[in-house]
């Protein structure tokens, strides 16, 4: 496969793979048995270190919902695009979703530290919280979240991040309801959340 091949073909994997992920939450629930599966299939415990530098878990999350999103710090794209519109989702949803939270998960912990993701989060609505940890619990929280990462090599000896880009929506107790499309209108974003308030 020549370079040009290969650099094409790597998008299209990263594409596919996630629109695999999005069709089984979408299969997952369109039943409520499905929704229950996917409940108990998508999501659960973990520990995590948020971008203040505090050890955070799934419990400092229930209570509202909050959205999921994988990410790294040095995307050039699909991260900040994502984040933006997210937040522009928050910022319509006003007072009624002060509790609402968006965890912008890296999936690049060895360059996302807690400062770095604090500065880099720092442009987009503040009910964004950026959470890293060690390669074991980033692992582990992309698996239990049925989603991928994976570091490609890059020319110049450097590296990107493939991985899951679509919008998680969890409910007040922390169970998956289903992806969410941000690149909405943002009023609709908006409402869409306040129906899970």
């Amino acid at each position: 496969m020549s370079e040009r091949a290969r650099r094409l073909a790597i998008p299209l994997i990263a594409l596919l793979f996630s629109l695999v992920a999005l069709g089984v939450a979408a299969v997952l629930t369109l039943s409520p048995a499905g929704r229950e599966a996917a409940a108990a299939a998508i999501g659960g415990p973990f520990t995590l270190v948020n971008h203040e530098g505090r050890t955070v878990t799934e419990r400092d999350f229930k209570g509202a919902p909050h959205l999921v999103f994988f990410g790294f710090t040095h995307c050039p794209d699909i991260c900040p695009t994502k984040l933006f519109e997210i937040s522009e989702a928050l910022n319509a949803l006003g007072d009624r979703g002060r509790d609402v939270r968006a965890l912008f998960v890296t999936v690049d912990p060895a360059r996302d530290t807690p400062e770095v993701l604090k500065s880099y989060i720092a442009s987009f609505d503040p009910r964004i919280v950026g959470l890293t940890g060690d390669q074991a619990a980033i692992d582990a929280f992309v698996k239990a979240h049925r989603a991928f990462a994976r570091k490609v090599p890059t020319k110049d000896g450097d590296y990107t991040m493939e991985h899951t880009s679509f919008v998680y929506l969890m409910d007040r107790q922390g169970r998956f309801v289903g992806s969410l499309n941000v690149a909405r209108a943002p009023q609709e974003v908006a409402s869409d959340l306040a129906r899970h308030l």
